[in-house]
């Protein structure tokens, strides 16, 4: 039921959110509107803690002001943060990082907690829009935290419920570690999984490549995230969400220069080439991809059906850039 509906394009939505900086209405509206000017059935994978709940609202506001239909629209919700309110100048969850959001947010990752933050979405977005997919958010953050894993198991037992009832079509989990995703599958039995950070050019160890190949086999339907590492891969200075170093970071700036030569050697988008190896990878159905301007939507969507010749893959292989 996943691999028919959901295409191979994931439209995030932080933006709505007001992550790094305050997009005017207008924009946000446009951003919206164009998910649906190039794709027949948009997915759009929001959470509560983009911007404390502002992802959602705003979703919600411009899919009634483009009379949107329900039916018209894929929407995933990361549950496991709920809107606080605000009560110093910054918000205390990830302070510098939204922008004139308004609320604070809090962590909720529990049986209870879980079903609190899926009533609290339904709320933001309003219309009468469902969440078709829904997942926990960032569990390996939570663990990190000092978080129970026993909770994280109890909020998958409210999600499946929910599931059985009718009131979404796939349990999922998105995670930037992914051999928390292993772990949790071991007692978690996922219709989808999104990957963060890997598998990308830059780091797909043969453990993690032999685990995609078992979601594959299950059935699983796997989304890659994160495929430029953060923007380090096309260029950026922050790998996998921290600055990146020459000294400790020396294997991967090496590989990096040798991908973006061979990039320019056959004439490739460094941006292409990244989303292609992650949708190469076997189980691997959709990409996620975010923009905050209304005009990339449709070079997003190219990136997702770009194909290179051969010989531009293997002489990645030989170079060591990639190993598969």
């Amino acid at each position: 039921m996943i691999d028919k509906n959901i295409g191979p394009i994931v439209f995030g939505t932080s933006c709505l959110g007001n992550l790094y900086q305050v997009l005017p209405w207008a924009t946000k509206l446009a951003l919206v509107e164009a998910y649906f000017r190039h794709t027949p059935l948009p997915v759009a994978d929001t959470a509560g803690k983009y911007g404390a709940g502002m992802a959602l609202a705003c979703l919600g506001r411009a899919l009634r002001e483009l009379n949107v239909a329900p039916k018209q629209i894929i929407i995933s919700n990361k549950l496991g943060w709920r809107r606080q309110p605000l009560r110093g100048k910054e918000p205390t969850f990830e302070p510098g990082v939204w922008k004139n959001i308004g609320f604070d947010a809090i962590q909720d990752i529990s049986y209870d907690g879980i079903l609190r933050c899926y009533r609290e979405g339904l709320e933001l977005v309003g219309g009468g829009y469902h969440f078709d997919l829904l997942s926990v958010h960032d569990p390996d953050e939570f663990l990190a935290a000092g978080g129970n894993k026993d909770d994280i198991l109890g909020a998958y037992q409210a999600l499946f419920e929910l599931k059985d009832k009718g009131e979404t079509t796939g349990i999922g989990i998105g995670a930037k570690d992914w051999t928390v995703i292993r772990d949790l599958y071991k007692s978690v039995k996922f219709d989808w999984v999104m990957f963060a950070c890997a598998p990308t050019i830059l780091h797909h160890p043969s453990e993690l490549l032999t685990f995609v190949r078992q979601l594959a086999d299950d059935g699983v339907f796997i989304i890659n995230s994160a495929v430029f590492n953060g923007g380090f891969l096309t260029g950026g200075d922050y790998l996998d969400y921290r600055l990146a170093d020459p000294v400790r970071d020396a294997l991967v700036f090496d590989k990096r220069a040798k991908f973006l030569a061979c990039c320019q050697k056959y004439r490739i988008a460094p941006a292409a080439a990244a989303v292609e190896f992650g949708m190469r990878l076997p189980g691997v159905k959709a990409t996620a991809l975010n923009t905050s301007h209304p005009a990339r939507i449709a070079e997003n969507i190219g990136l997702v059906t770009h194909h290179s010749p051969a010989a531009f893959w293997a002489e990645l292989r030989q170079t060591g850039v990639i190993s598969c």
